[in-house]
């Protein structure tokens, strides 16, 4: 039993939604610790439930079945985290779009050997279905329609920064006033360490994600990064990564990773594929244009290019 009231980081970690999720929580009580990170799982694990598209009768696979058959009720989050995601196409003109579930693992297989790039044509009429003014959302029925046959939703650009931020709003409810949740890589911290000090986070250096090239203090912020040495393939010496831009159906290339920062980890989640996609110039004016968020880009040179209100040490 601790008797000490010397306040101390307690920490899980579990496999959730594909992702590994660390939960870090301060408190001087290391039990009390142990169940606010047992809730906080519990509530992940409900959201990987709605969300997933690997169980039949989850609401997404529900949405994806009845593509161009019918519009399918679902539960008010699972609504509203779609019409957010719709928001966020606007915001991106369609970088980002929900609707990517129509290129499959035939187009493209990260896990696999691939030697060469699917045809272009092809690509393209894989894309076709990838069309987000397609979700027709009926707000009094709180209902959900893909137009188009073949079409399907998926929430992997989105999906674990909600997570993370249910996690820490669950957390936050119960009493923890200072902690982190992060959704490999997708990190929201509040509060302070054990020493009042801010949290220190490492940007992930792209060549070396083990090691960070760069260090922010945060507190009450998020911050997500994507880049190229998640998922890739390499073809004729050229890295593609797994980021594929949804109105070509071929992979991004130029940029290492972006790292975003905002108040809300669903938001920096959302934002830092399609700035991949729309590339340095356009991805930092449009970053430049949202209060509140802020971006590191590293390209393929690793030259490092960063929105108007940051600066890194």
């Amino acid at each position: 039993m601790q008797t000490n009231n010397i306040s101390s980081i307690h920490k899980a970690v579990v496999r959730l939604m594909g992702n590994r999720f660390e939960i870090s929580v301060v408190s001087e009580d290391a039990l009390w610790a142990d169940e606010r990170i047992e809730e906080a799982i519990e509530e992940i694990m409900r959201i990987e439930k709605l969300l997933t598209t690997y169980s039949e009768d989850s609401q997404t696979n529900q949405i994806n079945i009845n593509a161009g058959i019918a519009a399918v009720k679902v539960d008010k989050e699972v609504f509203d985290l779609i019409q957010r995601s719709i928001k966020i196409s606007d915001i991106t003109q369609g970088a980002f779009d929900i609707t990517y579930g129509s290129i499959d693992k035939s187009l493209w297989n990260f896990d696999k050997n691939m030697t060469s790039l699917p045809d272009a044509t092809t690509a393209k009429k894989l894309v076709r279905l990838i069309n987000y003014r397609n979700v027709i959302l009926n707000d009094v029925d709180c209902t959900v329609f893909l137009k188009e046959k073949g079409m399907r939703i998926g929430f992997g650009g989105i999906g674990k920064g909600y997570a993370a931020e249910r996690a820490k709003f669950i957390l936050k409810q119960s009493g923890v006033e200072s902690g982190i949740v992060n959704a490999a890589g997708d990190l929201t911290a509040w509060g302070n360490q054990p020493d009042g000090n801010p949290w220190t986070i490492g940007i992930a250096n792209p060549d070396a994600p083990q090691h960070a090239f760069s260090y922010l203090d945060i507190t009450n912020m998020a911050i997500a990064t994507s880049g190229n040495y998640e998922k890739f393939i390499l073809i004729d010496g050229k890295k593609y990564s797994h980021t594929i831009d949804p109105k070509t159906g071929l992979p991004v290339t130029g940029i290492k990773s972006v790292t975003i920062i905002s108040p809300n980890a669903e938001v920096a989640d959302a934002m830092a594929t399609p700035v991949m996609i729309m590339g340095i110039k356009v991805g930092l004016d449009m970053i430049n244009q949202i209060h509140g968020l802020a971006c590191i880009i590293i390209d393929d040179q690793d030259k490092i290019y960063t929105s108007a209100n940051i600066n890194i040490k």
